[in-house]
């Protein structure tokens, strides 16, 4: 929502007594607090240092400051380092390192803040801010855009710095002034929060399409899109899997993501308790792709360009009318826009019921769709165990 002319009335200067009364609240919260800022406003940390007690609330602060460095603290590369997006992630990033830093029950706040302010080089966007927070009871984020020209670095500096402490305040349950105080009346703020459930829980209800689980168990919206994808349903994951897995990356040259739809074609979809069991088997072995795509026709428009690593069953059912009602233009269709959307299949040997290995040569691929097929070779790959063989024995 926008602020209004009274979040302006009584700006909270940072030198006055008020100001570090606020800050020795904060302090005394019971929160504790970790900090990730870039682009500006990095002087929020001194603030909580300045006023003494500071190790009551804060774990840690960083500053990835240059590109590198913020694509190593979030896991990828962001489309745009200053946004809502690149806050949020930060917030979600910083509190997931932090939870690894405290007790399993202390009552955390994640912050995450990037800014485009004065610089020595003409900018031609908008001077703004977006500060966000993560905590136990959800995700908000502020944006606040302040007018070209009007104020030097230094001021925009300290205008941010004071925006990320009032934030913070929200977060920890401190009465505080909305950041939007610090801005001019003709200036642009809004507040949003961003949402109270998992994201796996979002995932479940339709209110997005993906989710990425990231090895160290981070849940991301918005990270980039691979380009090297293994669906499946991994029930359960093995060691077959992850052999696959690697061979399709020596080949490829890419790093692969695996994927696993939570709707199926003729089935429920997943719960959420058994989409976190299937991503827990990944944790700290390779990113996971959580989508609401059970057909590949669907995973090729949410994840354009991108090669496929299957098996020669599937295949087999990809090319066979069977698999879309007899309907033989059903086929066409599916793997013309499969192909419009630059998908390809990397293909696995498999064994059949009869125990005959089955390779992409012995499947009647039609000549105008060859192209999006090509094969892992036999001696690059081949393990003739599968998860419901595995399930069968219990394992």
């Amino acid at each position: 929502m926008q602020s209004s002319a009274s979040d302006r009335t009584h700006v909270m200067r940072p030198s006055g007594a008020a100001w570090q009364q606020l800050i020795s609240t904060l302090h005394a919260s019971g929160r504790k607090a970790a900090l990730a800022i870039t682009g500006g406003g990095s002087g929020a940390v001194g603030e909580l240092l300045r006023v003494p007690g500071g190790s009551r609330l804060l774990i840690e602060a960083q500053v990835p400051y240059d590109a590198l460095a913020l694509e190593a603290f979030l896991g990828f590369a962001p489309a745009q380092a200053c946004s809502a997006d690149t806050a949020i992630a930060m917030a979600r990033s910083v509190l997931a390192r932090a939870a690894r830093l405290v007790a399993a029950d202390t009552d955390l706040v994640g912050l995450g803040a990037t800014a485009a302010l004065v610089s020595d080089r003409p900018r031609k966007g908008e001077h703004r801010f977006h500060v966000a927070y993560a905590n136990s009871a959800g995700i908000a984020h502020c944006t606040g855009v302040m007018a070209k020209g009007r104020r030097d670095r230094g001021a925009e500096e300290d205008l941010v710095s004071g925006a990320i402490v009032l934030w913070l305040a929200h977060a920890c349950g401190v009465a505080a002034p909305s950041p939007g105080s610090l801005l001019d009346a003709d200036e642009h703020f809004e507040q949003t929060v961003v949402a109270t459930s998992e994201p796996i829980d979002q995932l479940l209800a339709g209110e997005v399409d993906r989710v990425t689980a990231q090895p160290d168990g981070q849940m991301v919206l918005s990270a980039p899109r691979p380009l090297l994808l293994f669906p499946g349903s991994f029930n359960p994951l093995h060691a077959g899997h992850l052999l696959l897995a690697r061979a399709a990356e020596e080949i490829r040259q890419q790093p692969l993501a695996f994927e696993i739809s939570v709707t199926n074609v003729d089935k429920p979809p997943l719960a959420g308790d058994t989409i976190r069991q299937r991503v827990a088997q990944f944790a700290r072995k390779a990113p996971v792709e959580l989508t609401r795509a059970p057909t590949f026709v669907e995973k090729s428009r949410l994840f354009q360009h991108a090669t496929f690593v299957i098996g020669a069953d599937t295949a087999e059912r990809l090319v066979s009318p069977k698999y879309y009602g007899d309907d033989e233009v059903r086929m066409h269709d599916a793997l013309e826009e499969i192909a419009s959307a630059g998908g390809s299949f990397l293909v696995a040997v498999r064994i059949d019921a009869a125990a005959h290995v089955r390779t992409l040569s012995d499947i009647p691929v039609p000549r105008r769709y060859a192209d999006l097929f090509s094969e892992i070779p036999e001696h690059r790959f081949r393990v003739d165990t599968s998860s419901s063989e595995i399930r069968a024995r219990g394992m």
